[in-house]
């Protein structure tokens, strides 16, 4: 039988051991400066350490737990909290609700791309607030001043923030790296019409298909050279800006002037 250690490996699990910390992180979950929905969904509940908080500014939580030895504790813990249901399994083999609901959990390293990825694509989803890889979060959020692909083909509909910090040290056991805090935000409204979703894709996808990192460059591949240069000059872009530079206003912009 596996060691403790050893699971917590295998599982990528970095239980959180701060109460300051998951009452931070609960609380910009609860997001008071916006309409909250009735329903949260938690990733990787874990010992239950930001499942409390969590359920205190909750109407009705789902903690989902894919180690089952710790299951039976969670539904101990929280067994006079009937609003709070916990959930045995992979968060993500979960259905998403089809009623508006909010994300927020701790995520196991390993997973972050796919758990992120689960939230994008979930139709109901309002909010998410995770504690990743802090080099994950900064990637997303331009902290580097650099932006990667996946920002910008979801900026129009979705809004990212590195909202915090999280030293290594308040996780058990502690991993080598320190977490970010990271806030997915569904716009209410698109930044971008309806019907334009498939041109905003086509020119990203166009801008990061890689003509020596110019995004200038890779833009001249399906648009005239006088068009895509009135265009930079429309955004405020140097010519020679690399495509990972620039900013998603930037490219806002450009799809403005570049759209058929």
């Amino acid at each position: 039988m596996a060691r403790p250690t050893q699971r917590a490996r295998t599982l990528s699990q970095n239980f959180l051991a701060d109460r300051a910390t998951a009452e931070h992180v609960a609380r910009l979950a609860a997001a008071a400066d916006r309409p909250r929905p009735p329903l949260v969904l938690e990733v990787g509940a874990g010992k239950g350490a930001l499942t409390e908080p969590l359920a205190r500014r909750s109407r009705e939580l789902h903690a989902y737990e894919i180690d089952p030895r710790l299951v039976p504790g969670l539904r101990a813990r929280f067994a006079r909290s009937p609003h709070v249901r916990v959930v045995p399994g992979d968060f993500l083999a979960a259905r998403p609700p089809r009623t508006p609901f909010s994300v927020a959990g701790n995520v196991p390293f390993s997973r972050t791309a796919d758990i992120v990825d689960w939230c994008l694509t979930a139709p109901g989803l309002t909010d998410a607030t995770l504690l990743t890889q802090l080099e994950y979060a900064r990637k997303r959020t331009g902290d580097y001043g650099r932006w990667t692909r996946l920002t910008i083909l979801t900026w129009p509909r979705h809004e990212w923030r590195l909202v915090g910090r999280v030293g290594r040290l308040r996780f058990r056991p502690a991993p080598r790296v320190d977490a970010g805090i990271l806030r997915i935000e569904r716009r209410p409204a698109p930044l971008i019409g309806a019907g334009a979703g498939r041109g905003w894709t086509d020119l990203v996808e166009l801008g990061f298909s890689g003509v020596g990192g110019s995004l200038h460059a890779s833009l001249r591949r399906a648009h005239p050279r006088r068009r895509v240069d009135a265009a930079f000059r429309a955004a405020r872009l140097d010519p020679g800006a690399l495509v990972a530079e620039v900013a998603p206003e930037r490219w806002l912009r450009l799809h403005e002037e570049l759209a058929p």
